[in-house]
């Protein structure tokens, strides 16, 4: 059960520090997330195309070219 009588202004006033602090590590893991995306982006590979493939049919190594 809640008290009746809250005043919500003198409870957001004293638990400033705590609400501050829980804002500044969302906007750390904000950042840290939008670098590590840039950075799987910019690290990421194109698929190359291999020496040798399986044939689906037979299941023996065709050459390509």
């Amino acid at each position: 059960m809640s008290a009746p009588d809250t005043n919500v202004e003198k409870e957001e006033q004293k638990h400033k520090p705590a609400l501050l602090g829980i804002k500044g590590a969302i906007a750390f893991a904000a950042v840290l997330l939008v670098l590590f995306v840039g950075w799987v982006i910019v690290n990421g590979q194109s698929p190359e195309t291999p020496d040798t493939r399986i044939d689906g049919r037979t299941g023996e190594e065709v050459q390509t070219d």
